[in-house]
């Protein structure tokens, strides 16, 4: 679905973190950065990836990257998932969609026989410089992790 591709600028996002907190892509500069875009805190596919994430969060660290998740909910919500299953890293509540339009992640799905509109499970990991480094949009979300640290 996005357009965004490895070697391209990473979009300059600005958003709020289940604790209100704004975290921007300037946060991160000197930093390489894991960007999970999922559909919904607290769903069973979107839990096992974010647990996936987090059971290998260590490793994460020791590579030097850090991690956030993005989804339409709210800050409430994405506090609630995040405590329920002790995340380590931050949610991004994108309620105004502002970066999953940026990075491209919002549109047209198909879902047991019906068209809508919704958020595409997508990945980017970005680098030091804020460039893209890879985007995964086939995520497996019991072994994203292996995926990303491949």
């Amino acid at each position: 679905m996005t357009t965004l591709q490895k070697g391209q600028k990473a979009p300059d996002f600005s958003g709020i973190d289940q604790d209100g907190n704004t975290r921007s892509l300037s946060d991160y500069k000197g930093k390489k950065l894991v960007i999970f875009f999922y559909p919904a805190a607290d769903t069973p596919t979107c839990t096992k990836e974010a647990c996936n994430l987090r059971d290998n969060y260590q490793m994460f660290l020791a590579k030097g990257y850090e991690v956030i998740g993005v989804s339409p909910d709210s800050v409430k919500k994405q506090s609630k998932f995040r405590t329920k299953y002790d995340l380590p890293y931050a949610l991004i509540a994108d309620e105004d969609k502002s970066m999953i339009n940026a990075f491209g992640v919002w549109g047209p799905k198909k879902f047991m026989g019906r068209l809508f509109d919704g958020l595409h499970r997508t990945t980017f990991v970005i680098d030091e410089n804020g460039m893209i480094d890879e985007v995964i949009t086939d995520v497996k979300s019991k072994e994203h992790a292996g995926q990303i640290l491949k």
